[in-house]
């Protein structure tokens, strides 16, 4: 494994990027330059404009976490338990 703690962010922290994706969700409703809005988020341009294209081919549902990457663990909790010693 290449992080010991798995690497990636927590559920808190995909929460707060979410939100911060749904308040440019609203200013692009309201029509806000993408320069302003990625000032006021404190995010860099190109994200915000990964995320118009988002928003316009799919709303705010296409700004929402879609969780933790990669793929679920296949083992079962015996021999999961067995690895992590």
């Amino acid at each position: 494994m290449r992080y010991p703690d798995g690497g990636g962010l927590t559920a808190e922290q995909r929460r707060r990027r979410e939100e911060v994706r749904m308040r440019a969700a609203d200013f692009f409703a309201e029509d806000v330059k993408v320069p302003c809005i990625a000032r006021e988020l404190r995010v860099s341009e190109k994200s915000v404009y990964q995320w118009r294209r988002a928003w316009v081919s799919g709303g705010r549902e296409a700004l929402r976490s879609q969780g933790p990457p990669g793929y679920d663990c296949r083992l079962g909790p015996d021999l999961q338990a067995k690895l992590a010693v």
